[in-house]
């Protein structure tokens, strides 16, 4: 009997993913070995291959482009645009040697050297308040720094996100979310754990920028109207559950007197859903609006390559027809 014909892609498939493994797992090695100014020259110069060297319909560089003039208008020139997408590189590749770094850098002992924080007083008075908590952040500064940083302070949360493609990179990611003691929930078909992790008056960490289609909201983001997920502000509205909009964001380098990379770890914005009644398109908005101004004060940590405002047309004409 002839061999089905998807082993052979399910084989190859997998051989991808196994080299995939083993080549991020020697790059994982070789940034642990290096110091830290080390590994921010080398993100910067592999920053300077992406956006000068590659095919720019490779890094979605128009995408960047056209969201960065969508979001400040006339604020910047052509010349500016360009060098914030090069900057944004060069904040993301370092922020990956960081990550890489975080197991071994970052402990309770030292976290008042890496982070400075920002509101720190009143998010730890709503995360002690008996209710559950959703820690909010977005694709800005280093979110994964974030969220071990409420691990190590003994907040631990079900942190929602999607599954790799590849089977052993998810495996290594959910190893590294869990060693300050988080779990990882997968987005698809989350709802059930996510309220498991609530009705326990427990905390949940989720991204709230990402486009939501059909399915979400429509408020302002820098100015104009994104989908954005309403499930937050319902989830909150049912079970009482407090919204901190937070961010750790990329201090200055200061390699005289620290060693590794400095964050000013706020909270922007905490929401009580009791004064909020039950409307969950001022809850939404509020939340999007606290992030906006995170995003404000360091718009080169911010991942501008995603189609923020990809249904915007459809949000609109839907906002024209409830008009």
């Amino acid at each position: 009997m002839d061999q089905p014909t998807e082993c052979p892609a399910l084989y190859r498939r997998n051989l991808r993913y196994l080299a995939e493994y083993v080549t991020f797992r020697v790059l994982v090695c070789v940034l642990r070995s290096l110091p830290t100014r080390s590994c921010a020259s080398i993100a910067c110069t592999v920053a300077f291959i992406v956006h000068h060297l590659v095919p720019r319909c490779w890094t979605r560089y128009n995408v960047a482009f056209d969201n960065i003039q969508r979001a400040f208008g006339g604020r910047y020139s052509v010349e500016q645009i360009d060098e914030l997408i090069h900057r944004m590189w060069r904040h993301l590749f370092r922020m990956v040697a960081e990550i890489v770094h975080v197991p071994n850098k970052m402990r309770l002992y030292n976290v008042s050297d890496i982070l400075v924080f920002r509101n720190g007083d009143r998010t730890t008075r709503a995360v002690c308040a008996g209710r559950p908590v959703l820690f909010l952040g977005g694709h800005f500064g280093n979110w994964e720094v974030a969220m071990s940083t409420f691990g190590w302070f003994g907040f631990p949360a079900g942190v929602v996100a999607r599954d790799l493609d590849n089977p052993y990179l998810h495996a290594w990611f959910q190893r590294f979310r869990s060693h300050t003691g988080h779990c990882l929930i997968p987005k698809n078909g989350a709802s059930s754990d996510m309220l498991a992790i609530i009705e326990r008056q427990g905390n949940l960490g989720l991204l709230c920028d990402q486009d939501s289609g059909r399915k979400g909201v429509f408020v302002d983001f820098f100015g104009h109207p994104a989908s954005t997920v309403k499930s937050i502000a319902i989830l909150a509205l049912q079970h009482r559950a407090v919204i901190c909009v937070g961010y750790a964001r990329r201090l200055p380098d200061d390699f005289v007197n620290h060693r590794w990379a400095r964050y000013e770890m706020g909270t922007e914005e905490i929401l009580d859903p009791l004064e909020f009644g039950a409307d969950i398109h001022e809850m939404t908005q509020r939340f999007t609006a606290a992030l906006e101004r995170a995003v404000r004060r360091s718009p080169e940590q911010y991942f501008w390559v995603h189609r923020r405002w990809k249904s915007q047309e459809r949000g609109s004409r839907s906002i024209s027809r409830a008009a």
